[in-house]
């Protein structure tokens, strides 16, 4: 099978930036942040954008401390894209995202101000950042 479209995530436990990406491009766009349900993917909204999009497989960043270590946030990452995988039964892929969301963050400085009102904006940048970062070692 060849992938094409992909679809991105930047998993928290808060927040789940969504983007998206195409092979034939190489690019990455941010697409979205869904707010989780009482720390649980809101899998009604995710199901839409995946049934809107229809990609190839999907990419899901997972963090790890600075000295490559797993943090508490990898297992919960993992978690989801098992959950990803068996619910959408489509090809996951994982990405290192260490520094995605510190990334968008500088990337949205440049031109926003960033506050709690656009933690939004930076969730959906982490998961192109990821898309981007899948993109370029998979190219």
């Amino acid at each position: 099978m060849t992938i094409t479209t992909v679809l991105g995530f930047d998993y928290g436990e808060r927040r789940i930036g969504i983007a998206v990406g195409q092979t034939i491009t190489g690019n990455a766009s941010p697409l979205e942040t869904i707010t989780t349900i009482n720390q649980k993917p809101d899998w009604t909204k995710i199901q839409k954008i995946i049934q809107e999009w229809r990609p190839d497989a999907l990419i899901i960043g997972i963090p790890y401390h600075l000295d490559g270590k797993p943090s508490e946030m990898t297992e919960k990452a993992e978690r989801f894209g098992r959950q990803l995988e068996g619910r959408f039964n489509l090809p996951v892929k994982t990405v290192n995202e260490t520094l995605s969301s510190y990334e968008a963050e500088r990337e949205l400085q440049k031109k926003v101000k960033i506050s709690q009102h656009n933690k939004q904006e930076i969730d959906k940048m982490s998961a192109a950042i990821i898309v981007q970062s899948w993109l370029e070692q998979n190219s």
